[in-house]
């Protein structure tokens, strides 16, 4: 399908501007260019309350934001990690599609901060959602909300961290989620799949831009067998939670999130894949510049409105 007109008007607007591939720019450009999705944004819908707090993780306190619908509750939990390749991205860049997803799931909706690459690699990411999951078990309940109807949600290098924290959290014997959703998720930097070349140029990341992410996050080679940086070197994915796994067509990392699916079905996860098809890698964060990002965001709340009565059902 030819590229949705505002995402082809999105893309000639950056090349016209000269915008290089992120593994051209310093780590200080790639976050400034991160920084302004929120211009790419419409103004976030009003909720009943925002609240910051901490966590804290290997010794470093950390922020969280938490974003509380109108309504009696207690209500669901969703905990949302934000992408960035790893290096960049900030609980800023994602306040307009965490206060929607509040006032479209009627779910309190947590945001957490992590350390970034490359200054804290891998483990320092995974260990600081897996803190953040477990303070969210411990404290969401001072804010109305469920602690036994977590969803933990993240998009890109979020969706990876979100997905070897429900792995850790199964391994563990942590806390219960319910449901994970993972939006345009980069799973494994050692596939190969069409869409690396299909779309390795020209579609907001790069083939070469998503392996430069890879490395400033990896300490070292052998950490890709590590499932807790690439789940799919986990013995198993079974017992994982019911998944989301959002697509969109013109993008690198496409063929691996799909596939990630696959293997979730394979292991018996009840595992919706869906791809969007005109799309590309971002539009989550787009809801002011590419009108469609809508219809990823529905598809959540849909997911998550059948999650959250399933659970009340039981």
């Amino acid at each position: 399908m030819a590229l949705d007109e505002h995402v082809a008007h999105l893309i000639e607007g950056m090349q016209r501007q000269g915008l290089k591939s992120f593994e051209e720019m310093t780590v200080d450009e790639g976050r400034g260019v991160v920084a302004t999705f929120t211009g790419l944004q419409v103004p976030a819908p009003q909720i009943a309350s925002v609240a910051e707090a901490e966590y804290t993780s290997d010794g470093t306190d950390l922020p969280l934001r938490i974003y509380t619908p109108e309504g009696p509750g207690p209500h669901p939990v969703v905990l949302y990690i934000h992408g960035g390749g790893f290096f960049a991205g900030n609980l800023d860049v994602v306040d307009e599609p965490a206060r929607a997803t509040a006032h479209d799931t009627t779910a309190i909706v947590v945001t957490a901060g992590y350390r970034l690459a490359p200054e804290h690699k891998f483990p320092a990411a995974t260990n600081d959602v897996w803190a953040a999951l477990n303070w969210v078990a411990d404290h969401i309940a001072d804010y109305n909300g469920n602690p036994g109807q977590i969803t933990i949600m993240g998009d890109s290098a979020g969706g990876n961290l979100a997905t070897v924290t429900a792995l850790r959290a199964r391994d563990e014997n942590g806390p219960k989620i319910v449901a994970q959703v993972l939006i345009y998720p980069v799973i494994d930097p050692s596939t190969n799949f069409p869409s690396r070349d299909e779309f390795g140029e020209g579609h907001i990341i790069t083939a070469a831009g998503l392996d430069w992410f890879w490395e400033q996050y990896l300490s070292s080679p052998t950490d890709t067998d590590n499932p807790y940086a690439v789940p799919t070197r986990s013995g198993s994915l079974g017992g994982l939670p019911r998944t989301l796994i959002l697509t969109t067509e013109n993008e690198v990392a496409r063929d691996e999130a799909e596939n990630y699916g696959e293997q979730l079905r394979a292991a018996d996860v009840d595992t919706t894949v869906t791809r969007f098809d005109g799309l590309v890698h971002g539009v989550f964060w787009m809801s002011g510049a590419v009108p469609r990002s809508k219809e990823m965001r529905t598809a959540v709340k849909e997911f998550l409105a059948d999650v959250n009565a399933s659970a009340i059902a039981h």
